[in-house]
């Protein structure tokens, strides 16, 4: 089965783009597809010791990571590979791996992670769901002065882009709480999010947030006190798969 990258041309068609058509056609699309020679779960385990071999811990060894749970590299496994690699690598080396390995096997698991966190699940976010692809939950945490709500999403769901208006102050803050989800401003790069993630959202900018593909995500969302505010739903989001590509 062939493996589809588009995420050099995406970042890097106009600036570099043979070295885009090499990463997307010759890396990904002939070298990682060739499954007679190697499975895809053993390219997965070669890749991610070389790159923790060489420090990189980065969102690529993140992409890499996440490739590998897909490959079927189970969480015992990825411990065992990365144990043995620290005595070849660098025990510094491990360490860093395995934090970002243990966010992305060990915390969360379905139930955890499908349970809306520490405050619940709450109840379908049925009021709001034409401006959601996937389905979303939604738990009111204050509704007078501040207003929080905590909202879970499923693997792969995320919100219309949308805009938070005000004439004064306004805005939104994300605090993420559980699992692993995304975050992007109008013509700008997305940005990965986790547990501990903090986003500041001004006023007047157009955003989206969500779910990665392949985890349950929770964040609680914090309206910014402001005057005569309001939100402006928008367009759904286009080519969101492409967005949890990354180069190697």
């Amino acid at each position: 089965m062939a493996v589809k990258q588009t995420a050099g041309r995406r970042d890097l068609g106009d600036f570099a783009p043979k070295f885009a058509q090499l990463n997307d056609d010759v890396l990904f699309g002939e070298v990682w597809s060739r499954e007679e020679k190697l499975l895809l779960r053993d390219r997965s385990l070669v890749t991610v010791v070389s790159l923790m071999a060489q420090g990189l811990t980065d969102s690529s060894f993140q992409y890499h990571l996440m490739t590998a749970k897909k490959n079927g590299i189970t969480k015992e496994e990825i411990a065992e590979i990365l144990t043995q690699a620290a005595f070849y690598a660098g025990w510094p080396k491990a360490w860093a791996a395995f934090r970002m390995a243990k966010k992305i096997w060990g915390e969360e698991t379905a139930a955890d992670a499908a349970s809306g966190g520490l405050f619940g699940l709450g109840e379908p976010n049925d009021a709001y769901a034409q401006y959601f692809i996937g389905k979303s939950y939604l738990k009111m945490l204050t509704t007078t002065g501040v207003s929080i709500a905590n909202v879970t999403f499923e693997p792969g769901c995320r919100n219309n882009w949308h805009v938070h208006h005000a004439e004064k102050g306004g805005g939104q803050l994300l605090l993420c709480t559980e699992g692993r989800g995304w975050y992007q401003e109008w013509g700008k790069e997305p940005q990965a999010l986790t547990q501990g993630d903090v986003v500041e959202i001004p006023a007047g900018v157009k955003h989206w947030h969500g779910a990665a593909a392949d985890s349950w995500f929770t964040h609680l969302a914090v309206e910014c006190p402001g005057e005569n505010t309001s939100n402006e739903w928008l367009e759904p989001v286009e080519n969101h798969e492409l967005y949890t590509e990354r180069t190697e």
